[in-house]
C-alpha cells in the first residue's frame, strides 16, 4: 500500500521501533541513576511504541497479502510479521508489569521482556530490510521476489532456479 509514490508500512515501522528500543535505553538510565522520571518517560514510550507498531502491522499484513504467493518474500514476510507480532507482545508485557508501580518503575521482568523485544526486533527488522532492499518489495512492479539471501553473497537479480523454472514470472525476471 502506497502514499504519493511511496510505501506506507517502511515509513510508519520506524516510530514504534525507535520508540520501544530507546525505552530500554531509558530503563538502563533508571537503572543507573534512579532517576524515576527516566522510568516514566519509558513507560510512555513503551505505550506510543506498541500502539505505533499496531499501526505499522496493518500496512504490513495488507503489504504481505500482495506478495505473490510461493516465493520466497513470502515466506520472509510471514516470519517478519509473526517476529513482530512477538516484539510488541514481549513489550506489552513489559509495560503490563510497570502500571501498577510507582512512578512506573520496571521490575527486572518488565526490563527481561524489554531486552528480548529489542534484541529480536533486531532481527525482524533485518528480515524486513531483506524484503525491501534485497527483493524490492514494495519498491516497484517486477520485484525480485525469489531473490538469494544476502548472506549469500549472490546477485539479487538471480532466482532460485527450481522456482523459476515453474514460475510463469521466470520469462520477464
Amino acid at each position: 500500500m502506497k502514499f504519493m509514490g511511496h510505501p506506507i508500512h517502511p515509513m510508519l515501522v520506524v516510530f514504534p521501533l525507535g520508540l520501544l528500543a530507546t525505552s530500554l535505553g531509558f530503563d538502563v538510565g533508571y537503572l543507573v541513576t534512579g532517576n524515576s522520571e527516566l522510568a516514566i518517560v519509558s513507560y510512555w514510550m513503551i505505550s506510543a511504541g506498541i500502539i505505533g507498531g499496531l499501526l505499522a502491522a496493518i500496512f504490513g499484513a495488507i503489504d504481505w497479502w500482495g506478495i505473490p504467493a510461493n516465493t520466497r518474500a513470502k515466506a520472509i514476510g510471514l516470519w517478519h510479521g509473526l517476529g513482530n507480532v512477538v516484539v510488541l507482545l514481549l513489550f506489552v508485557g513489559s509495560w503490563y508489569l510497570r502500571r501498577g508501580a510507582v512512578y512506573y518503575e520496571p521490575s527486572s521482568a518488565a526490563i527481561t521482556l524489554s531486552c528480548f523485544g529489542v534484541g529480536l526486533a533486531l532481527i525482524t527488522g533485518w528480515l524486513g530490510a531483506e524484503l525491501v532492499d534485497r527483493m524490492a518489495i514494495g519498491v516497484d512492479e517486477g520485484a525480485h521476489a525469489d531473490s538469494p539471501n544476502s548472506l549469500s553473497g549472490r546477485p539479487a537479480s538471480e532466482q532460485d532456479r527450481a522456482h523459476a523454472a515453474r514460475s510463469p514470472r521466470s520469462s520477464r525476471a
